[in-house]
């Protein structure tokens, strides 16, 4: 099929995420990647700066996680997990159990990050019927964040500014305090914690669990936060019989400098979502983590089994790219590399700061932020940022880098140069 006829199909049939199927977005045809490079079926080469979606972090093509596969695929590609075990699945509990949070013992697979909040949420909530607590239904959460597209996710991403607000009738309302506004290195403010006192005072007998995005707030705003205000919320928690989740399915392996951002805070979560990079962007699969006892109390009391199970819950195949995805993650110095890109972003992002339309430059880890003053045209910017070789896919007020950590530095100035040249121009709404 030649690109014209890909993309004419593509374009009268399939629908793509957040578009539209009479006036989509435009789309590229990749026909294939390698390192940090998309290949058009054009041949027309694109540096990625996305890791298609913060999940590649190895960069594509990559031998390590390819023979991983094929290795894989010899023996099995899939086997239910109901009453099977295998091999992959045990090392990959047992890694995780290793380099999580020391009380996170338990492991439960699931197929996306979207998945892993439903299971977190539903662990939370059985694990109040367990204890009797039937009034303790509802969940607490911060405003700009986003936890995923299913539906109990949808429930906890920001009501307004968020994608889902024409759902907003159909779902369980919850608690929605102030986002913190104390930045990542400033000095932590208290009043941050004012909307969050108040609601608990008022509704801590109906709330089960606070569930936030540890330091980054991704698509909800990507917005940096203090870590002291994860120690605080924390504490509250604690104080009042508040199971605390950590969603890092965005954050975690090593994305914002700490192989988890739960290492910025000195308090553990009870629950914590894993999804994203834990298999480099091979596969779709995630993992909800949680202690003993949540664990112990739900399985103690009837019906003595949580009620979740997706059918290709532990998959092999996943299972055992994401082993060696994050061995190749410890045993390389990703942490030099990380700290090199955030060295890299602050250094080249900076100059954006003097561009009319920019409100704000902000970097972490290997997470570049350059917030406008209004929305961008996602369409023109999109055009514009092909046309010079990179692949950045920017929504609403945010164009943004989250690139392999494998990337050159060459490449990530020809990213940071095209945001650059391309803001000058007008490619605002």
């Amino acid at each position: 099929m030649k690109q014209k006829e890909l993309l004419d199909f593509d374009k009268k049939h399939i629908w793509h995420p957040y578009t539209s199927v009479e006036k989509p977005l435009p789309v590229y045809a990749v026909k294939s990647a390698k390192g940090c490079k998309l290949k058009l079926e054009n041949n027309t080469e694109l540096i990625d700066g996305m890791s298609s979606w913060w999940a590649v972090i190895h960069g594509y093509n990559n031998k390590v996680l390819n023979k991983a596969v094929k290795k894989q695929l010899k023996k099995m590609s899939h086997v239910m997990f109901g009453g099977i075990t295998h091999k992959p699945a045990v090392k990959l509990a047992e890694k995780l159990i290793e380099i999580t949070p020391s009380q996170l013992t338990k492991v439960f697979f699931s197929d996306s990050g979207s998945v892993a909040v439903e299971v977190a949420m539903k662990m939370a909530l059985q694990y109040r019927h367990a204890k009797g607590q039937y009034a303790k239904t509802k969940f607490m959460t911060i405003k700009s964040g986003y936890h995923g597209d299913t539906w109990n996710a949808m429930s906890v991403c920001d009501p307004v500014t968020g994608m889902h607000s024409i759902f907003e009738k159909g779902m369980t309302k919850h608690f929605f305090s102030e986002q913190p506004k104390s930045r990542f290195n400033d000095i932590f403010n208290n009043d941050d914690l004012f909307s969050v006192k108040k609601i608990i005072q008022n509704n801590g007998h109906e709330i089960t669990a606070f569930i936030l995005e540890p330091i980054v707030q991704g698509a909800g705003g990507m917005w940096f936060y203090s870590p002291q205000y994860l120690n605080e919320i924390a504490k509250l928690c604690k104080q009042n019989d508040i199971l605390l989740i950590f969603d890092e399915i965005a954050t975690g392996f090593g994305r914002t400098g700490k192989l988890f951002a739960t290492e910025y805070c000195d308090f553990q979560p009870d629950i914590m979502c894993l999804g994203k990079a834990i298999t480099g962007g091979y596969m779709s699969f995630a993992a909800t983590l949680t202690n003993n006892n949540v664990a112990e109390t739900i399985s103690g009391t009837d019906p003595g089994v949580f009620m979740h199970g997706p059918t290709f819950m532990g998959n092999p195949l996943a299972c055992a790219v994401a082993n060696k995805s994050i061995n190749l993650l410890l045993k390389t110095n990703w942490q030099e590399k990380v700290h090199n890109i955030e060295n890299v972003l602050n250094q080249e992002l900076e100059k954006c700061k003097d561009l009319k339309n920019v409100k704000d430059v902000r970097v972490l880890g290997a997470i570049g932020v350059v917030e406008a003053s209004k929305n961008v045209n996602s369409a023109k910017i999109q055009k514009l940022f092909v046309e010079k070789g990179v692949w950045i896919r920017p929504f609403g007020k945010l164009v943004y880098l989250m690139p392999p950590y494998i990337i050159s530095n060459s490449e990530l100035k020809t990213l940071t140069n095209a945001i650059y040249e391309v803001l000058k121009q007008d490619v605002y709404e």
